[in-house]
């Protein structure tokens, strides 16, 4: 089982760094109480007007983002698996309603579209937290809490704020350089595992060694 580290700590400065000072209640309660979790899968929303609606979307947008136009979406249910890892151009944030543990590995680590999955670290973000992760971080769906090799039954909700678009249709384009094979939806470059549902949609596959779950 992977050793779960903090967002809080030195070993995540490489990957992203939590963000002081947004007020994030009101986003977290219209989350909890506007938004579905399912039980056994996991969904997600590029951009939600109510929750963009929000004065804290606009100070996203103007600090965090230094006046670039962002959405405000989320990431919501139960999940255990990597499966995936992705990029954007662009630092994503995340701000979970409880708990989760994010599976992350360093771009530069990926040669010719292909990762070894032991270059995966896990990281705990706590509730309420502000979590940049940045353009060079891989990334993909959050999992549920694990404490003591138990994992949480409670699921999750998870804000996430991008660059505006990101994740919806992906462009047309002709192959200029390899990285195009991977490009999956806008601004998302991704690298699957052979034995995720991805793989089996055609994702490109470049993840090798063990389809990391934290609930072993």
């Amino acid at each position: 089982m992977l050793k779960v580290k903090s967002v809080f700590s030195h070993s995540f400065e490489k990957y992203g760094k939590v963000l002081k000072g947004y007020d994030v209640k009101e986003l977290l309660e219209k989350l909890e109480s506007g938004t579905e979790k399912p039980e056994a899968a996991v969904i997600y929303t590029p951009g939600d007007k109510n929750l963009e609606a929000l004065p804290v979307a606009a100070q996203f947008s103007t600090n965090a983002y230094g006046g670039m136009p962002v959405q405000v979406g989320y990431c919501n249910g139960n999940n255990t698996k990597l499966n995936c890892l992705e990029y954007h151009r662009g630092s994503e944030l995340n701000i979970p309603a409880n708990d989760i543990i994010l599976l992350l590995a360093p771009l530069q680590a990926v040669k010719d579209g292909k990762l070894d999955t032991s270059h995966v670290e896990a990281f705990r973000a706590p509730a309420g937290t502000v979590v940049q992760i940045y353009e060079t971080t891989l990334h993909y769906a959050p999992c549920n809490d694990v404490r003591d090799g138990e994992v949480s039954k409670e699921g999750f909700r998870v804000i996430v704020v991008l660059p505006k678009d990101t994740n919806t249709e992906k462009p047309q384009l002709s192959e200029i350089d390899a990285e195009d094979k991977l490009l999956w939806a806008r601004n998302k470059w991704l690298i699957a595992h052979p034995d995720s549902n991805e793989a089996k949609q055609g994702a490109f596959v470049g993840l090798s060694g063990k389809n990391i779950d934290i609930a072993h």
